[in-house]
């Protein structure tokens, strides 16, 4: 493995020297920059793996050090490690609240700073090996899943469209009305795919921003019963599913929710969606929407199909149980979605299930203070 490179911005020129000093005895490729103006500029060149940084110096501080490279592309997630000796609450807050991995006091000893190092370093690889990991993942679905899944409606809408190109002449208007609603529903099928595959790529990418990661998680929402129920009533009608509201029985409290309105939209819509699919029509599906202790908790209570232990284990992306025997086709992207979304919100996913008895799924929000 090559030498990991670290950037050493520090005003005082005996300390940096002695830093450098440290960190080039432990085989690091280590650069120094004598003021913040100076590391800025070093920092967009040499692409360092980690930056130690001075917290008080003159022209530009460590604050405007972090703040600015935090802005750039290249540095954006760079570990960052404040040296200082001064180190009030107020100072950590600040530097933690622009960007910053950790503060290593002065004085500090040479094994609180290497500890500090190797700490950071361990949590950028296994970042980026998680970060691999998925990548693979969504390589693997786009070569081996997609094709099929993409296939299916397109032949449907194909192969109906041209039946009736064919007997466009002689095709009585019922017939063509079917027809018709066969396309519509197989090109309804295929854009939900698209989309959902193109949410699955983007929340991948969101993870591994842990500045735009922090901000969406101090997001609010005050009206949740209003948004949980517009988003099922729209997903009912956009897919012909009007028949089925019914069977949906709506028990939904207020509360002010640290979650952003579009994703309590699309995590109650997979979870309806879910319950819809794989229960009968006039089988009751419940939505609730209540206060619990600290949390908002939102349940889906499906009277379906329903799934043993090593199936509900198994929830993940692209994976949809019995396919074989079942007529429902699908990724089985919904509960792979609300995965990955209460994730990135901080939130707290339950699952109950029994084969044959049906389905309980609990999302729960922490409540915004």
């Amino acid at each position: 493995m090559a030498a990991r490179t670290i950037l050493v911005i520090e005003d005082e020129p005996d300390v940096r020297e002695i830093l450098i000093d440290i960190l080039d005895a432990e085989g690091f490729e280590v650069a120094g920059a004598e003021n913040g103006a100076a590391g800025i500029e070093l920092a967009a060149q040499i692409h360092p793996d980690l930056i130690l940084c001075d917290v008080m110096m003159p022209k530009v501080d460590g604050l405007g050090v972090l703040e600015t490279l935090r802005q750039q592309e290249t540095t954006a997630t760079t570990p960052f490690i404040f040296l200082t000796a001064k180190a009030t609450k107020d100072n950590v807050r600040e530097g933690m609240n622009l960007g910053a991995d950790d503060y290593v006091t002065k004085p500090f000893t040479r094994q609180e700073l290497l500890a500090a190092i190797a700490t950071r370093l361990q949590r950028r690889d296994t970042f980026a090996e998680q970060s691999r990991a998925q990548l693979e993942e969504l390589r693997q679905v786009m070569t081996l899943t997609l094709p099929h899944e993409f296939h299916t409606p397109l032949n449907g809408i194909i192969a109906s469209s041209q039946y009736v190109l064919d007997d466009l002449d002689d095709i009585e208007k019922d017939e063509l009305q079917e027809f018709m609603q066969h396309i519509n529903t197989s090109g309804r099928r295929l854009y939900r795919l698209v989309q959902n595959f193109l949410l699955r790529t983007e929340l991948t990418v969101l993870a591994q921003d842990e500045q735009k990661l922090a901000m969406l998680r101090s997001l609010t929402l005050d009206q949740p019963a209003k948004v949980i129920h517009k988003a099922i009533q729209d997903h009912l009608r956009q897919n012909n599913w009007e028949g089925r509201a019914e069977d949906l029985d709506f028990k939904l409290a207020d509360a002010t929710v640290k979650i952003a309105e579009t994703g309590l939209q699309k995590i109650a819509v997979e979870l309806v969606d879910n319950g819809i699919k794989f229960s009968a029509p006039g089988s009751a599906v419940l939505v609730s929407g209540q206060v619990e202790g600290s949390c908002y908790c939102l349940t889906v209570t499906d009277h379906g199909e329903g799934m043993g232990a090593d199936q509900v284990a198994r929830v993940g992306a692209y994976q949809q149980f019995e396919r074989r025997d079942r007529e429902q086709q699908g990724t089985g992207l919904g509960l792979s979605l609300v995965q990955q979304l209460v994730a990135l919100y901080g939130a707290q996913l339950h699952i109950k299930s029994d084969p044959g008895a049906g389905t309980i799924v609990q999302v729960s929000f922490a409540l915004a203070r």
